[in-house]
């Protein structure tokens, strides 16, 4: 944002890009015009995901023990990119994506360093593996679980709890957005919501963009 000369800004995301548009709003939010994270509050925290999940929801996370594993390293490092289309079509049953639309991702995993981070990331968030020491003041900031303040809509896909038991109503992160927020569950899609469900994702980031400036024109001087 700062090499684009951009002050402030919408971010959103899911899984991994939702994760990040939450760390944003949480420690930068005077950067964050509004904020759509698809999943909740998934602001990872290594000691609170020690404890087990209930066998159902640890099954939807199978690929991380694999990961944990040299077995695992190997296996995703030599088949990329048919491991990555088996996780789209797990997570997403229901879109019928064809091999160009996948090809057009899977080029992103084209990278020499692709596979290292995979398997690092899984593995710390499993406390298997160390984090960037260079940014442990701000995980640990994370850690503590901050809210977010800024204008928030979470969404929620109902084929959730299928595939990682979770809950798609919200009520377990309500709390933790502390400014102007709604919840939204988006029905008959999977995981991948930005690309199952395009225009209800759009609508979401233009619903949010109102918000703050309404907030603004309210503010204004008469």
């Amino acid at each position: 944002m700062d090499a684009l000369k951009i002050k402030k800004a919408i971010v959103a995301g899911f899984d991994w890009g939702g994760r990040t548009a939450a760390i944003l709003g949480a420690l930068w939010p005077e950067r964050v015009k509004g904020l759509i994270a698809v999943g909740g509050y998934t602001i990872a925290n290594v000691e609170a995901n020690k404890k087990p999940l209930p066998p159902k929801a640890e099954l939807g996370w199978w690929y991380q023990y694999y990961f944990a594993t040299e077995r695992g390293r190997l296996g995703y490092s030599q088949n990329t990119h048919d491991f990555n289309k088996l996780i789209w079509k797990i997570a997403s049953p229901n879109w019928n994506f064809d091999d160009t639309t996948y090809d057009r991702t899977a080029a992103s995993f084209n990278n020499p360093d692709h596979a290292d981070i995979v398997i690092h990331n899984y593995r710390w968030r499993l406390g298997s593996a160390t984090g960037e020491p260079r940014y442990e003041e701000l995980e640990q900031k994370l850690f503590t679980g901050p809210t977010i303040r800024v204008p928030s809509i979470t969404i929620a896909s109902d084929f959730e709890p299928e595939v990682f038991g979770a809950n798609p109503d919200g009520v377990a992160y309500r709390n933790k957005f502390t400014g102007k927020y709604s919840h939204k569950i988006f029905r008959g899609i999977g995981h991948n919501v930005p690309q199952e469900a395009p225009e209800d994702f759009a609508k979401a980031i233009i619903e949010v963009d109102g918000w703050e400036q309404t907030r603004e024109l309210v503010a204004a001087p008469a």
